[in-house]
């Protein structure tokens, strides 16, 4: 029980607690790991809490994994991950009695993050966060040539959003179908666009006001 209670206990639990927990959001490992995490973490909650402020440390905790979750799925543009994990690091740095083991903990939180990327170099990868990214994978086998020179061509031309742009889709100039990165706004299904930049890996459109 003392090394639980120790700095160098609460490191070891959150960090292997969110290495584990991000690394299920990375890679497909059947939840096996995702439970594994929650278990650590839970461990460290509950060495430092009551059983009442344990269940809300815990609900608040489980609201943050949900921001990651939501994000990933559905918005796609990082800002409740960036919520959720400023929400991870103040439950876990303000349970403890101590502001050094508090902040081993947020230490363990922060480096358990870090190292779960390391998950995707062994097992296979999820595609939940793939839209944050404002590069889409442009390759061969899916029509697009990853240097085309024609995309310049593109600039200031108008067109539709074939799909919702948040901030990746498709858009559509002509007869031609392309897949493009909103200028940081969300652009809806329909909407008319234009061209604002393009290079030879992305085509980037603004909303044609009026």
């Amino acid at each position: 029980m003392l090394f639980l209670t120790s700095s160098l206990g609460a490191f070891i639990l959150t960090f292997l607690g969110m290495m584990l927990l991000i690394g299920e959001f990375l890679v497909k490992l059947r939840g096996v790991s995702g439970a594994l995490g929650f278990g650590f973490l839970f461990l460290y909650f509950a060495t430092y809490l009551s059983p009442a402020n344990l269940l809300i440390a815990s609900a608040f905790y489980l609201l943050a994994i949900a921001l990651l979750i939501i994000d990933g799925k559905i918005l796609n543009d990082g800002t409740l991950s960036v919520i959720g994990v400023i929400l991870m690091l103040f439950i876990v740095g303000s349970v403890t009695s101590s502001w050094l083991t508090g902040l081993y903990g947020v230490i363990g939180v922060i480096l358990g993050i870090m190292c779960s990327f390391l998950f995707l170099k062994v097992f296979p990868k999820r595609n939940m966060w793939d839209k944050i990214t404002l590069f889409d994978r442009l390759t061969k086998e899916a029509g697009y040539n990853s240097m085309n020179e024609s995309y310049q061509e593109l600039i200031h031309q108008k067109g539709i959003a074939v799909t919702d742009l948040r901030p990746t889709g498709t858009i559509k100039i002509g007869e031609r179908e392309y897949s493009a990165i909103s200028n940081g706004k969300w652009v809806g299904s329909g909407e008319k666009i234009v061209v604002t930049h393009a290079d030879g890996t992305k085509i980037m459109v603004d909303v044609v006001e009026g």
